[in-house]
């Protein structure tokens, strides 16, 4: 069975986006950038909401700037190469491998849960939150970062149940990133 995977940056306070929904604080260096790659690489699919999707349409076209460095480039490869399903009711179209899906995001992704295949990834606060609440998710992955937002979008959305999570790995980057990565365990699973 495949994996739910919900990876992002986030602030020490929990922010993916601060209060105007910039995100330049999380920035990648070389050494982060590869191994996001490296993990993009594991990936079947991503699932992404419309907001994060329009984000990452830039990188349809990034491997077609010669200026660009080699582990932008492969992750921009990566990325094309990765089939996408994008959920959103305002998006008339998407681009590339993706799929545009209008509404019932937990059936949708259930179905591919269950099969067999390499592990999906979603992407975005909003998509990211309504699948939790459906107990969907089965890692969460987390870029913490060295800076206090104070306010922004949350990472973890407000639930009405708690989630009991068992830490799997850790690692500390040059640039003071540190990788958090837990699975979901216990009664809730």
């Amino acid at each position: 069975m495949r994996k739910l995977i919900y990876s992002m940056g986030v602030s020490l306070d929990g922010f993916i986006a601060g209060r105007d929904g910039e995100i330049d604080w999380s920035a990648p260096d070389e050494e982060l950038h590869r191994f996001h790659n490296q993990q993009a690489r594991e990936l079947g699919a991503h699932l992404y909401g419309r907001r994060l999707y329009e984000a990452m349409t830039p990188w349809e076209t990034a491997d077609e700037r010669p200026s660009v460095p080699e582990h932008v480039l492969e992750f921009a490869r990566i990325w094309k190469d990765t089939p996408k399903i994008v959920f959103s009711n305002t998006l008339d179209k998407v681009e590339g491998n993706a799929r545009l899906v209008r509404d019932g995001a937990a059936e949708v992704v259930t179905r591919p849960k269950e099969q067999p295949g390499r592990d999906l990834a979603v992407g975005g606060a909003g998509l990211a939150s309504s699948l939790m609440k459906h107990g969907l998710i089965d890692e969460y992955r987390l870029f913490v970062s060295p800076v206090v937002l104070g306010g922004g979008t949350p990472y973890f959305p407000g639930l009405e149940e708690r989630v009991n999570l068992e830490l799997l790995e850790t690692r500390t980057f040059g640039s003071r990133v540190v990788y958090v990565r837990y699975q979901r365990v216990g009664e809730d699973r």
